[in-house]
């Protein structure tokens, strides 16, 4: 069987996806507990995945994807990981890194201010470079020009790049158990302004698990607002690709706030634009799974996320699937909040949340996403 982990790390995203081959994958890395705070209930990241690798006997990931240069998405990276554009990211106790995934925002954007974000991005602009275990997503003007300023072409690194509307090279229901089916980013949105914007040019995707001729679906939608996931809709709608947008387990963007529904929060719901309205209400199968990866949902009206009001929205939502609405820092108690694991095609289909104890934060009536495709 595959399972997804999402750890409890406030208003920040890692996700572990653990193949039925025995491959590992992650989708960012935020270290973000303060260890000096005996009551930081955050857990202890690095240790957590340490440890599940030497359970494994392994010392790498076969991916980790850096969906984009948001501190909330690599804190502390540079600690944890063997970075191979310089030595002194080479200790023989950091984790190997086989394939590096990041968008193309990453490459060429121009002076991160922030040091770490420097760091992730030398990294790939390095292997970039040397040909060798990155992927990029999407190729627009700006990573031409990038490539031919490094003396490369578009034509040398093809192999190196995907674009949005297709499937990430190496995996396969087949062989992996999964294929990956990229929606984002966009070349057009990154060569329509000057200035990086590092949400809506981050990296989404539906990962399309399958066994025992059942399917289930999974969105992992990074940050993006309602207007990139507008785009995502009405381009893959034009394209005849509406299954691509189909979801058993919904991860959510930008820790549960109303900017990825609408553009405005509303008084005690927020109430999505018509095509998220379609995404998340005609795509979800019976007992979808909802998760928000932040810290506990406020019970007043908050300027950051997560919001109460997009929670509103997501638990009504999951009411009418018979579903789960499930926040990180709340899961199975906002007193004790520990990793979530899902678990993926157990032999009979769906997806199931390992239970812990009673949780504080589910909606739900059932913990089976059904059986699909």
């Amino acid at each position: 069987m595959a399972k997804l982990t999402f750890f409890p790390i406030g208003n920040a995203d890692c996700c572990r996806l653990d193949l039925e081959n025995g491959q590992k994958i992650l989708f960012d890395y935020a270290d973000t507990r303060d260890s000096s705070d005996s009551s930081d209930r955050r857990i202890d990241l690095p240790t957590e995945l340490r440890d599940d690798l030497a359970t494994a006997n392994r010392d790498s990931y076969d991916v980790v994807a850096f969906t984009h240069l948001d501190k909330d998405h690599f804190a502390r990276a540079s600690e944890f990981f063997y970075l191979k554009h310089a030595k002194k990211y080479q200790n023989e106790d950091r984790t190997h890194i086989n394939e590096l995934w990041v968008p193309a925002a990453i490459i060429v954007e121009e002076g991160p201010d922030d040091e770490e974000a420097r760091v992730i991005q030398a990294e790939a602009r390095y292997r970039l470079e040397k040909g060798e275990s990155v992927r990029v997503f999407s190729r627009p003007e700006a990573l031409k020009d990038w490539l031919e300023d490094h003396g490369l072409t578009v034509e040398e690194r093809k192999h190196l790049i995907t674009d949005a509307g297709q499937l990430v090279p190496g995996f396969t229901t087949s062989d992996n158990g999964v294929e990956f089916f990229v929606h984002s980013p966009f070349a057009s949105r990154l060569d329509d302004g000057t200035l990086v914007e590092r949400n809506r040019e981050s990296i989404v995707v539906q990962a399309r698990f399958t066994c025992g001729g059942s399917e289930t679906k999974v969105i992992l939608s990074s940050d993006v607002d309602h207007e990139a996931l507008t785009y995502i809709v009405q381009v893959t709608r034009a394209k005849g690709n509406e299954s691509r947008l189909e979801w058993d387990v919904f991860k959510l963007p930008h820790h549960c706030s109303y900017l990825s529904l609408a553009p405005e929060k509303g008084e005690e719901k927020t109430e999505p634009v018509p095509d998220v309205k379609w995404l998340f209400e005609e795509q979800g199968h019976a007992g979808g799974i909802v998760v928000s990866t932040s810290s506990p949902i406020p019970t007043t009206d908050e300027e950051q996320p997560p919001h109460k009001q997009a929670a509103a929205y997501y638990r009504d939502l999951v009411r009418s699937l018979d579903g789960q609405f499930i926040v990180t820092m709340e899961h199975p108690s906002v007193t004790k909040p520990d990793k979530l694991e899902i678990v993926i095609c157990d032999g009979t289909g769906g997806a199931t949340v390992l239970k812990r104890a009673a949780p504080a934060s589910v909606i739900a009536s059932g913990t089976r996403a059904p059986r699909a495709g």
